[in-house]
């Protein structure tokens, strides 16, 4: 098992990755470096092994791919992700080795949007987007994660062997700040410069269809996590439709004694029944959710045996 392993999913990055990798070992010098490359059409995969990397394969395309297949095979007290574009300083990867390492940290977030990220960054809709998805999932799981979409973070042993990694893009970001939060796990923040791109470096995401999967899943994950709010709020807006158009035919029926919009009754009591429908859903989700975070603690502890032995 290695102490510290530095994890960078590239993706043609020959403009950048040899001097993210000098920079990692320059920063880490005890670390191993390790690329896996996602079908590279330049010279990515040459350049980061001349810059002395591991560098090994993953056939299928997508972030989230990627990172599964890192997570399954590389070993570590310590796991420190990076993108291979350069936009992020390996000056702040000692610091958050140290938090995983000596403060117990599951997942320290590299925090771009506290310092330079809204004057770095040259795409407005993705500032907005940030700080949308930032605002939605700290409100949803009334948690405090300062960027929810950064690409630099430090994991412990325990978090990368208990992940169940499920996207299969940009959204992996999303996906691991919801489990962690939702598993009360150790996150720390660690403030750091973001520089843009350089020059020649194009970005491999999409605006609007990576923001609109980004959204997707944190419906999605909140549908999971958080069922029994979810399908509460359901039965509400169920219920409150129904007696939106329960009203005027209560009010018909009191004044006159007849319900001349019957079919409006029946489809008042589908309402009903459907709210209760959601409650009880809501209720049984939850409860199983429950012994699903009981399970998890009790992998939690098998995990952390391995790291002793």
């Amino acid at each position: 098992m290695d102490k510290i392993a530095v994890l960078i999913p590239c993706y043609n990055e020959e403009k950048t990755i040899e001097k993210v990798v000098r920079d990692a070992k320059a920063a880490l010098p005890e670390a191993v470096i390790y690329v896996y490359n996602n079908n590279s059409t330049d010279r990515t995969a040459e350049l980061a092994e001349k810059a002395g990397a591991v560098v090994r394969q993953e056939y299928k395309q997508g972030k989230g791919n990627v990172i599964r297949r890192m997570f399954q095979e590389v070993d570590a007290l310590c796991y420190i992700m990076v993108d291979g574009d350069d936009t992020y300083p390996m000056e702040n990867a000692r610091e958050m080795a140290d938090l995983v390492l000596e403060r117990n940290s599951d997942m320290v977030v590299g925090d771009r949007l506290s310092s330079t990220y809204f004057e770095e960054n040259k795409r407005p809709f993705h500032n907005m987007g940030n700080s949308l998805v930032r605002a939605s999932i700290n409100a949803l799981f009334k948690s405090d994660i300062r960027d929810i979409m950064t690409g630099y973070r430090a994991f412990s042993y325990r978090f990368v062997k208990t992940f169940p990694v499920l996207s299969r893009g940009f959204e992996i970001e999303t996906e691991m700040t919801i489990h962690a939060v939702y598993n009360n796990m150790q996150v720390d923040n660690v403030v750091i410069t973001y520089r843009d791109r350089p020059e020649g470096s194009e970005s491999k995401l999409n605006t609007y269809s990576d923001g609109f999967r980004v959204l997707k899943t944190i419906f999605r994950m909140f549908r999971q996590y958080r069922p029994f709010a979810f399908f509460g709020l359901l039965a509400l807006l169920l219920f409150v439709i129904e007696v939106g158009f329960f009203i005027p035919v209560g009010i018909e029926y009191v004044e006159t004694g007849l319900v001349p919009k019957f079919p409006t009754l029946i489809a008042c009591g589908f309402a009903g029944l459907a709210a209760l429908q959601s409650l009880f859903a809501g209720l049984i989700l939850h409860n199983l959710g429950v012994k699903d975070r009981r399970d998890f603690e009790f992998r939690l502890q098998i995990v952390g045996k391995d790291t002793k032995e």
